[in-house]
């Protein structure tokens, strides 16, 4: 069982445009879907069109729509209500695969509701092989909240992994508590941010120094790290050695979700007992999947094929392994 925390869960409309965006002009919409949405919400859907358990707990009441949205799909959620609504965003994406996101901040959650929200993953978390704390958080937590259900979880006896995907000050947080954690997945740009680099084109263009710049993060408690690249690729960095796997070519729709695809399927292959190197493959694989797909939509694990991938070792990114 994997389990997923989305802290800042959205409804997402996904708008197709029939040619480029023209900013001012009116212009035709060649498709238009709503679906529910938020990282961790993501990471479920492409685990559970896989074939594997997972639960996806979120804040949100019964009658949100997002929620509806949610039972209507048949995700498997556990929901912890709250006052306030859950966030709607809007994406627009053109014919050459360019993604725009207008997001909303999200919901207050008072420190009750974050209380329960904890208690919650904590529950559900018993038996699970995998903690997933993905997404943004909304205006009203600290940046420091996930370092708080991680100590909170191992506290209570959760020996789950856990796997943060987020970005930012929250990020930032994690690798600075010193918390160890089994997994962080940024992209190349939520990297570069995170250790100060300030041409983030160049690093995405450069696996070596993407293996070279994560492997630094190991000893401050990251056990490991997978790095998305979009269309160049994915690496992957831990104790034991660094990875690169390149993208194959697809024609790209939309890449709302590529990266939480990618994810799921890293998750879905360590699960399984594949070798790290065959695991990163599947991320890639799931990921390119996603975006050859319209909107949010998640692959199935047939289109999902790994097995033409090729993984290549990274020399001289080794970083020692934490206890």
């Amino acid at each position: 069982m994997i389990i997923t925390l989305t802290v800042n869960p959205s409804l997402d409309r996904t708008v197709e445009l029939e040619q480029a965006l023209s900013r001012g002009e009116v212009q035709r919409v060649l498709r238009s879907v709503e679906e529910p949405g938020g990282k961790g919400v993501n990471v479920t859907r492409a685990l559970d069109a896989a074939g594997a358990a997972s639960v996806a707990v979120l804040p949100g009441r019964g009658d949100d729509p997002l929620v509806v949205a949610l039972a209507s799909a048949g995700v498997p959620v556990a929901t912890v209500p709250i006052t306030a609504r859950l966030r709607s965003n809007i994406t627009v994406t053109e014919p050459d695969g360019v993604t725009t996101k207008l997001n909303e901040l999200g919901p207050e959650l008072t420190e009750a509701e974050q209380r329960a929200l904890i208690a919650a993953v904590i529950a559900q978390s018993a038996d699970a092989s995998w903690l997933v704390l993905a997404g943004s958080l909304p205006p009203s937590l600290p940046a420091d909240f996930y370092v708080r259900v991680v100590r909170e979880a191992r506290a209570a006896g959760v020996v789950a992994r856990i796997a943060v995907d987020t970005s930012g000050a929250p990020l930032a947080a994690i690798v600075e508590a010193g918390e160890p954690v089994d997994l962080i997945k940024p992209n190349g740009e939520e990297l570069a941010e995170l250790v100060g680099l300030a041409d983030a084109e160049a690093l995405e263009a450069d696996p070596e120094r993407v293996a070279e710049v994560a492997a630094t993060l190991v000893p401050r408690g990251i056990r490991s790290a997978l790095v998305t690249l979009g269309s160049t690729g994915a690496v992957l960095v831990d104790g034991d050695g660094a990875w690169f796997a390149p993208a194959p070519r697809i024609v790209p729709r939309s890449t709302v979700g590529a990266g939480d695809s990618s994810l799921a399927g890293f998750l879905l292959a360590v699960t399984e007992g594949a070798a790290p190197e065959r695991a990163l493959a599947q991320a890639v694989a799931h990921g390119a999947a996603a975006a050859s797909l319209p909107g949010s939509a998640v692959p199935s694990r047939e289109i999902a094929d790994a097995s033409a991938i090729t993984v290549t070792r990274i020399r001289g990114a080794v970083a020692p392994v934490i206890p």
